[in-house]
């Protein structure tokens, strides 16, 4: 890092539940029933918005807030989907002052629904130079209407942390019952830049107890660069309640952790938490997404967990990577695996979404590759999931995340190989498949080239079989 004024360097220098609105990754109850067919969004969702919080109010939109490259303002949009978030009307809810605490850089702004009040939570400083800078704390803004986009906002304050130091990146979660305030914050006698706390909420910036300090960053992967976990987020999913955080610096390093507990534990004890050894969401060379990290959780438009956070597309940064403007906002499902832990595979990469593709009559495997070779049977969440390519009169290219230069491709006695995008040779059409609707839920995909045979499983490979054949019916998830 060359340049002074970063987030690191500010630390180095430095040494209410939603009531109306869903919590992030979580359904919203009593709310209308979602469009059968939602828009299918695209990687990256939104380019450059950093430190992305995305969730479904009840009112049935989705909100969206984030970091803009500039850090002076706050800026909001909404969609009734996902993929309109992409080209939604932006509105500016307040700008940075032109002098004093809040004249600096604005990061991570959330927005909640607290006590019949809409709150926007977010990290500030002041500008002008000197030791002064490094003064980053955590405020709200607060809206006077009904309606976020439309009404008037207003400082409410500063978050009443427990050490009068660096902090930021705070959110909002609830625990049976109970309102939470989340935050990262330098505490003074311990060497790092930021640790992550959680504390019961007295009212909307205040704490109702001491704070738990639930992680430091002491493993190889969380103090590279700077000694960083920060951006917490919550998810409560199969008996356990769920954080993950960030780690590093905000470069190719970046990554996500995990800690985890019962659901019905006491939370405020650090004891009944166990953290991941290994980060769980790392840089991925194979889709080219470099540093993922600062996450949130929210819902698709079919109730189903997606993962939000930002990446980079490239690796190499010119000067700080925090005045890099190209941290894009990105989304995709999230995973739980059999034992109904979070798998977060690896970031997708640029395109429509990917899905995996798994045997109506056969649930224990997916489509799947090794390398170049297509099978149906277990392998890593990423050698599970294909997007579908849009391409001629309707048709899709089906293309694995991990080889994207790659896509299926049939041949006249049935086998199915992957070969190169637009190189594929054979018959005209054989790299394209027509997605048809099935009994059930399932989905066919049937050759172009071969319309009267579809992708099917035959034991643990992939070939063609007729298009009536149960074998060649998928569910995709």
């Amino acid at each position: 890092m060359t340049l002074s004024l970063s987030r690191r360097t500010f630390a180095a220098a430095a040494a209410l539940a939603p009531i109306a609105c869903s919590q992030a990754g979580e359904r919203v109850l009593g709310s209308s029933p979602p469009a059968p067919a939602a828009p299918l969004a695209t990687n990256p969702l939104v380019r450059q918005r950093a430190d992305t919080q995305i969730f479904r109010h009840g009112d049935g939109w989705y909100y969206m807030m984030g970091s803009v490259p500039e850090y002076d303002r706050l800026a909001l949009r909404r969609s009734r989907t996902l993929a309109g978030l992409a080209t939604a009307e932006e509105r500016v809810l307040w700008r940075h002052q032109a002098s004093g605490p809040m004249s600096g850089f604005l990061w991570a702004p959330e927005l909640h629904y607290v006590d019949g009040r809409w709150i926007v939570y977010f990290a500030a400083g002041p500008s002008g130079g000197g030791e002064d800078v490094f003064r980053i704390r955590t405020y709200a803004v607060v809206c006077d209407g009904p309606d976020p986009m439309t009404g008037n906002w207003s400082v409410l304050g500063e978050f009443k942390a427990p050490w009068d130091s660096f902090n930021l990146d705070s959110t909002i979660f609830t625990h049976r019952g109970v309102r939470y305030f989340s935050w990262a914050q330098r505490e003074p006698g311990i060497d790092t830049n930021s640790n992550v706390y959680i504390a019961p909420m007295k009212d909307a910036l205040t704490l109702a107890a001491a704070p738990a300090r639930l992680t430091v960053p002491t493993l190889d992967w969380e103090i590279r660069g700077y000694k960083v976990n920060e951006g917490s987020a919550f998810i409560n999913r199969n008996g356990r309640l769920f954080m993950t955080y960030s780690a590093s610096a905000t470069d190719a390093r970046y990554c996500l952790g995990l800690l985890s507990v019962d659901e019905t534990a006491n939370i405020m004890d650090p004891r009944a938490w166990t953290k991941s050894q290994e980060p769980v969401f790392v840089t991925c060379r194979e889709t080219s997404v470099y540093g993922p990290g600062h996450n949130s959780f929210t819902v698709d438009e079919e109730g189903r967990d997606i993962l939000v956070y930002h990446g980079r597309d490239y690796e190499k940064i010119e000067g700080d990577p925090l005045f890099n403007p190209d941290r894009h906002t990105r989304i995709q499902r999230l995973y739980f695996d059999a034992k109904g832990q979070p798998d977060f595979g690896v970031p997708v990469g640029n395109g429509p979404l990917p899905e995996r593709l798994t045997p109506a009559v056969r649930r224990d495997a997916f489509l799947a590759h090794e390398g170049d070779r297509l099978l149906a049977g277990t392998k890593p969440l990423a050698q599970t999931q294909f997007r579908s390519l849009p391409a001629e009169g309707g048709a899709v290219r089906l293309s694995p995340i991990l080889r994207p230069d790659r896509c299926l491709v049939a041949a006249a006695d049935g086998t199915v190989t992957l070969a190169p995008l637009n190189r594929a040779g054979g018959q005209p059409g054989a790299d394209r498949f027509r997605r048809e609707a099935g009994q059930g839920g399932t989905v066919r995909f049937v050759a172009q080239a071969f319309p009267d045979r579809a992708l099917a499983h035959s034991s643990d490979n992939v070939r063609l079989a007729a298009a009536a054949d149960p074998a060649s019916a998928w569910i995709a998830s």
